[in-house]
């Protein structure tokens, strides 16, 4: 069928040739002499045969055009969608953008001071374990002088809980055991200080965005429920809308890294102490020669004793023994 210019244009055409044979076009009856709402007027009787012709090939060439125009506005690709300018929607998510950025430098500090701070040679220097390691081969087990002399040498906390353990060498095996215990504890505790912070932003960075997201729905329904009749309320709200998601998707993008990091950390210190532990408890049975036989202080361990002893003069320990067999 048809459409509506180009069956005008036949029409017209038909019209023309027919009053050109010299018959009245009043007296003639057309194919459909005019549709509803057409602009089209068709021509007179009194319009000669050559520019009836003329007419009605204009007439069937801007039918023509019109149909062609329409065909070539159906296949004429969509108009590509503009894209996302991060920076300007960063820009319009408003002030709560600014914590929420604040936030994620945070993280990314304690993040790059915990990587350093909880490398393995740094809390669990390998030459410790190596001194160590030689004096347990050596005859006799290991001296818990010349352990507590390696410790002094290389701070960390690996010395930190051997010097602590150390110090209870002479009491009972289940008493070292739960000293190791309780030094792990607090150990572990100072190593988690500083991944807790990376932890809070895990809660704070998306409670941010979504406080955000709240204060910009509130302004979108505002603004669209008291704008006027002109204006495209839908296509205002849309605008509003995807712009206060900004804030959501900015404290996310903040929470989850910050969780597989915290996470990564809590793994790195349990990795560490279960080691730890292992180190220490393959010493204590050579340590076991010693329970009820000997107490220890720290100035014992670093050897400060021994060297006043030696340098006491012998009549001074003899006089000692006189007195003591006098009595």
């Amino acid at each position: 069928m048809l459409r509506q210019p180009l069956y005008i244009a036949l029409v017209a055409a038909a019209t023309i040739l027919a009053g050109s044979n010299g018959a009245p076009i009043a007296a003639q009856q057309p194919l459909r002499p005019e549709l509803p709402g057409s602009s089209v007027a068709l021509p007179t009787a009194t319009t000669t045969g050559t520019n009836r012709m003329a007419e009605a090939d204009r007439l069937a060439a801007e039918a023509l055009a019109a149909e062609n125009a329409k065909a070539a506005e159906v296949v004429a690709p969509p108009k590509s969608t503009p894209a996302i300018n991060l920076w300007q929607l960063a820009i319009d998510g408003g002030i709560l953008m600014i914590p929420i950025v604040g936030c994620s430098v945070f993280v990314v500090c304690f993040a790059f001071e915990r990587w350093f701070g909880l490398r393995r040679r740094k809390l669990m220097p390998p030459a410790l374990v190596r001194e160590l390691g030689e004096l347990a081969r050596r005859q006799g087990g290991v001296d818990p002088r010349a352990a507590y002399r390696a410790c002094m040498r290389y701070p960390s906390t690996a010395s930190t809980v051997i010097r602590a353990v150390l110090l209870k060498i002479g009491r009972p095996h289940a008493e070292l055991e739960q000293t190791l215990r309780e030094v792990n504890e607090r150990e572990a505790a100072k190593l988690y200080r500083n991944v807790r912070p990376i932890e809070l932003q895990i809660s704070v960075a998306p409670l941010l965005g979504l406080l955000g997201t709240v204060q910009g729905m509130i302004m979108a329904f505002f603004v669209t429920a008291n704008s006027t009749v002109q204006v495209n309320r839908a296509e205002q709200l849309a605008q509003g809308i995807y712009v206060a998601l900004v804030t959501t998707f900015a404290g996310l993008c903040v929470a989850i890294p910050a969780a597989v990091l915290a996470h990564y950390f809590e793994g790195r210190i349990q990795k560490l102490f279960s080691d730890l532990d292992e180190f220490v408890l393959g010493m204590l049975p050579q340590w076991e020669r010693f329970e009820g036989k000997l107490r220890v202080n720290r100035a014992t361990l670093a050897g400060e004793t021994e060297h006043t002893t030696t340098a006491e003069p012998a009549e001074s320990a003899g006089e000692r023994a006189t007195v003591k067999s006098a009595k």
